[in-house]
């Protein structure tokens, strides 16, 4: 069986090797952004998917197979090299097309993009102006557009032979440009800012079916489509089905609502103790808690995307699933308590013969499969399989309850036994869409944080769907995101990963206990250490500062002990920058003026004052490693009621100190005298 199997492969693959050239228009390239059917069409030969970004250059194999440098994380500005006074970011042989531009920090310096060996290039403008939505046709929000500080584009830039991107001086920090390349006679157009009617047509229906339409099928109601629906209640250790289907269809359209559900502790129970279980043609490929399947945790968390989402109403899953002869999809629930569950299943014929489909793959783990060669221990493997098919995609959820920013790791994937990765990143949120380790949710079509308890201390939930990008592969796929905190800190990460594989294909995932699934992580937070009184911080109301900006900052990841576990952080300003705060002081008196500081290796001096009255000399802000400067006495002042301003200027840094200028408060306190 296993030899028919594979013969069956093998003349798949050599029967597409053989396929007459492609031709693509724009408006099919446009089309591919919401064409979740196609990412089950088994991978063709010489299709290949890739990433430029400016990840360290420290990092590389040396002539002996060592991985030299492989942590290395000065990732804002590796380029291939310098030629005429320019930074060549990329160099691509054609046909191909770039999917995805993003940056953390995109500035006036131009990118150039050049396309078929023309002397002029296709689009040249300073790199904040790809993202700002300012030139068309870079203007769709659903495809340009911030994500929690990250700049993203999704406006496909096809080419025909060739590409070079290269960069002016002062451009910024942080590039990835994702690309897919085609066989040598695919047809492709080449990109030019100048669209037609039609072209533009196709991108405002691409940007409505991405920004209004989540939530529905993309491709609608599907010719001979049926929809199976059932309300049950499935028993502590029991599995139920919720449909058995025949013949060669696909499940196009999923939707689960867990009812009764009494608190968020109840849902982050539930969410974890039921799990999706489907089989296709006799072999289960989906198997993932139900939370996780549907892309977010723990709990329920309201988002949409293009292919999963949380709604008021329910969950839903538009992944495309093809089969050949039956799928069962069932709910398997390993918890203590019956629940009780309303589903449907939406299915139609195949519009192709069963055996040019792969099957859809999704499965939930933790820490299987890392890389076990030396130098490669920072890597913490999302995917890994053998086989043909196509990375469509990953669900994150890390548990981080000692906070600090968990995600500095680069993504890397290694396609068809690459031992150096075709795609490798520059950071953890990165690869998801944002920037700076920033906290604040966001939601798009194709990449989302749907959860963050709150300065990355506790859990995050963060997904990536590769839609247009998707990376295929002819013998087999490992996908790696790299982990700086170890697993004993505790930071602990978990994955779903989503994924077609042609039949006889290698899947290792298997259903995981409920053991595994829950007690890594505490259902509720401990309550942060608070000082009594204090006025905090990262939740003092900001008046003004003459430079630089102010945020709040998670210190969980350092020693010490500050007030709910964060500071207001003032970056980006240099001497005789003032920092103007509001202290409301509730009735007039006598008060001891308290505060707590960050000490840092780029902190400054700063003198501190309140309404214009110096609070003692200068404070030197400078140390060797980040710490608190304990309760600071700044002495006694008669306080009239009402708000009263504290200010802080900086007037200089230590000698030793990296003259970056920074400054942290952790809280101010009156104390009645």
């Amino acid at each position: 069986m296993i030899g028919r199997t594979a013969l069956i492969v093998a003349g798949c693959l050599m029967a597409l090797a053989g396929a007459r050239a492609e031709t693509y228009t724009y408006v099919d390239l446009i089309r591919k952004l919401t064409d979740l059917e196609s990412l089950a069409l088994a991978p063709k030969p010489g299709v290949k998917n890739a990433q430029w970004s400016s990840y360290d250059r420290a990092s590389y194999i040396s002539q002996s197979g060592e991985y030299v440098g492989w942590d290395a994380n000065g990732d804002n500005d590796g380029i291939i090299r310098r030629e005429n006074g320019k930074q060549v970011f990329a160099e691509i042989d054609g046909p191909g097309v770039i999917w995805r531009i993003w940056s953390a920090k995109p500035q006036d310096g131009r990118i150039r993009i050049y396309l078929d060996g023309a002397t002029d290039p296709a689009a040249d403008l300073r790199f904040s102006q790809y993202f700002d939505g300012s030139q068309p046709p870079f203007t769709y929000p659903a495809l340009v557009h911030d994500a929690s500080l990250g700049k993203n584009l999704y406006v496909p830039i096809p080419f025909k032979k060739s590409c070079k991107i290269v960069a002016d001086d002062h451009w910024g920090a942080y590039y990835h440009f994702t690309y897919t390349t085609y066989p040598a006679d695919t047809v492709l157009p080449t990109f030019t800012r100048l669209l037609s009617p039609a072209e533009f047509a196709a991108l405002d229906q691409a940007n409505d079916v991405l920004t209004h339409r989540l939530g529905t099928d993309p491709a609608g109601v599907r010719p001979g489509q049926k929809t199976a629906r059932r309300s049950f209640s499935v028993r502590s250790h029991e599995t139920q089905t919720i449909a058995r289907l025949t013949g060669a269809r696909a499940i196009s359209g999923l939707k689960i609502k867990v009812e009764g559900l009494k608190s968020r502790e109840d849902e982050t129970l539930a969410l974890r103790e039921l799990a999706l279980k489907i089989t296709f043609d006799g072999e289960t490929t989906v198997w993932a808690p139900l939370g996780d399947f549907f892309g977010s945790q723990p709990g329920i968390n309201l988002y949409r995307s293009l292919p999963l989402g949380m709604t008021e109403d329910g969950f839903y899953c538009f992944w495309f699933m093809p089969f050949a002869s039956e799928a069962v999809v069932e709910v398997v629930n390993d918890g203590p308590a019956a629940r009780r569950l309303r589903a449907e299943v939406t299915h139609a014929p195949l519009s192709r013969p069963a055996s040019e489909y792969a099957r859809f793959h999704a499965k939930w783990h933790r820490d299987a499969f890392n890389p076990t060669q030396p130098g490669r221990g920072i890597e913490w493997t999302m995917l890994t399989t053998e086989g043909a098919g196509r990375y469509v995609g990953v669900n994150l959820h890390v548990w981080n309850p000692k906070g600090g920013w968990w995600g500095e790791g680069d993504e890397m994937f290694y396609v068809d036994g690459e031992t150096f990765p075709s795609t490798f990143g520059t950071g953890s949120e990165d690869y998801f869409g944002y920037a700076w380790c920033n906290p604040a949710l966001f939601f798009n079509a194709y990449h989302n944080q749907p959860f963050n308890s709150g300065n990355n201390k506790g859990h995050a939930s963060v997904n990536r769907w590769h839609i247009a990008d998707n990376v295929p592969f002819l013998k087999s796929f490992t996908g790696t995101i790299e982990k700086y905190y170890p697993n004993d800190r505790p930071t602990l990460y978990a994955a779903t990963a989503y994924w077609y594989l042609v039949s006889g294909g290698r899947d290792p995932y298997t259903p995981q206990p409920l053991s595994e699934r829950l007690g890594y992580f505490d259902l509720k937070l401990p309550e942060p250490f608070a000082v009594k009184g204090a006025l905090e911080g990262e939740t003092i109301k900001v008046l003004g500062a003459s430079g630089g900006g102010t945020a709040s900052q998670d210190m969980g990841g350092f020693e010490g002990e500050w007030s709910k576990g964060a500071h207001l952080w003032w970056t980006g300003a240099k001497p005789g920058d003032t920092l103007t705060l509001a202290i409301p002081v509730q009735k007039a008196g006598r008060y001891g003026i308290k505060a707590q500081l960050t000490r840092a290796i780029d902190y400054g001096i700063v003198q501190i004052s309140l309404d214009g009255q110096k609070l003692g000399g200068p404070i030197d802000l400078y140390n060797n490693g980040v710490v608190p400067t304990g309760e600071l006495d700044l002495g006694v002042l008669d306080l009239s009621a009402g708000e009263r301003r504290l200010t802080v200027e900086i007037v200089g840094a230590n000698p030793a100190a990296v003259k970056s200028y920074m400054f942290g408060l952790d809280y101010v306190k009156l104390e009645p005298h």
